[in-house]
């Protein structure tokens, strides 16, 4: 989906193609407001359909909405448990106490009206993540933001997020304008908020750090902290016990092995045939993850003036999900401003972007991990086959490559 004419040089297509590849990119560019709102309604159809016929949609919404409720019963946050009625998966709360202070006005609607809001706005954060993707590149227009958000609604990583009533692409919609943003305090206040809410978002001090941005980094903590602080006021029984008991047992009672979990942890246990934990094996592919993304920030440029700060922060956020112990397909949301940057980004006519950009692209259709998770006994079975085992790793080899790229490229660069 190429923004501008240039995007097609006439090094590489024969001058004579030009007339006519430019009016396709044009006609649908011109049709993006229909494709997206013919996408938006099949998408608001098919996920409400689903919640009225069958009523497990929105599972995880659920789960924020009964631990906002759980308020107005001191101490009973971490006690509640949401069973999923087709599935009867136990689904606790694992968030933070404040996490559950900001949903707590959600428990005065009625359910399907918040889930209908809820699942419109996280749409809008959809198409408003590929406009800050494309600012942080240096431009993009509106209408080719539109054709990626008509598309991403049915991807697995967003669709997924959409279907279950994440919070996660609130979340990294709050990250990529902290990034994008030059205010030290809205950055940090951003980051911040969204690591008091979902502990995830913390990552992205690593990539202040890395930016030499110190008073975001340090702001962000202090407003975290803060986070926690209020808490301790408004709910000192609950913060007690999530901090550190709670946040510490949450692992231990999470599906790690679980198809749906493209982390180290889980790709590893599944291979082995039970949880690792964060035994050797993990703690080494961590490690070894660990100086490939600081090899990948290096390949990305210098901090003063060069330095492509869409592309690094995908590094730490990459990073994050591969060394979480559990990072369910929907937190690979931001596989979807990785591929904007493959495709489009200043390094998308370097050998390779392309074919990793789509290859992305082919394995959110496709929905790998969600296909091969039909094949696993249950969600709480670690042992499969080897050839599922290793097939359920597609996430973890995909980021590697991409990873394993961009320092190839960039030493090419050089």
């Amino acid at each position: 989906m190429p923004d501008r004419t240039e995007a097609v040089t006439v090094t590489s297509v024969n001058a004579e193609s030009l007339p006519v590849v430019r009016p396709r990119i044009s006609r649908l560019e011109a049709l993006a407001p229909v494709l997206l709102g013919i996408s938006v309604i099949a998408r608001l159809a098919s996920t409400m359909g689903y919640y009225l016929v069958e009523g497990d949609a929105f599972f995880d919404l659920r789960v924020y909405v009964l631990g906002g409720a759980a308020l107005d019963h001191p101490g009973t946050l971490y006690d509640f448990v949401y069973i999923d009625p087709t599935k009867g998966e136990q689904l606790p709360f694992t968030y933070p106490p404040f996490a559950a202070m900001v949903f707590y006005p959600l428990h005065f609607l009625p359910f399907g009206l918040v889930a209908f809001i809820w699942q419109v706005g996280l749409i809008a954060a959809l198409y408003g993540l590929v406009r800050i993707s494309q600012r942080l590149m240096g431009g993009g227009s509106h209408r080719t933001a539109m054709l990626w958000t008509a598309v991403a609604v049915w991807l697995e990583a967003p669709g997924g997020s959409i279907q279950i009533g994440q919070i996660g692409i609130f979340l990294i919609l709050a990250t990529l304008y902290a990034a994008y943003s030059t205010r030290w305090w809205l950055s940090g206040l951003l980051i911040g908020l969204g690591a008091g809410v979902k502990l995830t978002p913390a990552i992205t001090g690593l990539y202040f750090v890395g930016m030499r941005r110190w008073a975001a980094a340090v702001f962000s903590a202090v407003v975290f902290f803060a986070t926690v602080g209020l808490s301790f006021l408004v709910l000192p029984d609950d913060t007690r016990r999530y901090f550190p008991h709670q946040l510490i047992e949450a692992a231990g009672v999470l599906p790690v092995g679980s198809s749906w979990n493209q982390s180290w942890r889980g790709g590893i246990s599944r291979i082995m045939g039970y949880d690792v934990g964060t035994g050797p094996l993990v703690i080494g592919a961590i490690a070894a993850t660990a100086v490939l993304s600081v090899l990948a920030w290096r390949a990305l440029g210098s901090v003063a003036g060069e330095r492509d700060r869409l592309a690094s922060l995908l590094v730490v956020q990459v990073f994050g999900l591969l060394a979480a112990p559990v990072s369910w397909t929907h937190h690979w949301v931001w596989v979807v401003p990785l591929m904007i940057w493959l495709i489009h980004g200043p390094w998308r006519d370097m050998p390779g972007a392309r074919v990793l950009g789509w290859g992305w692209l082919a394995l959110m259709v496709i929905s790998v991990p969600s296909l091969l998770s039909f094949a696993q006994p249950n969600i709480l079975e670690i042992s499969r086959p080897w050839y599922l085992a290793w097939g359920e790793t597609v996430y973890i080899v995909a980021a590697l490559a991409t990873l394993v790229w961009i320092v190839a490229t960039g030493r090419r660069r050089d």
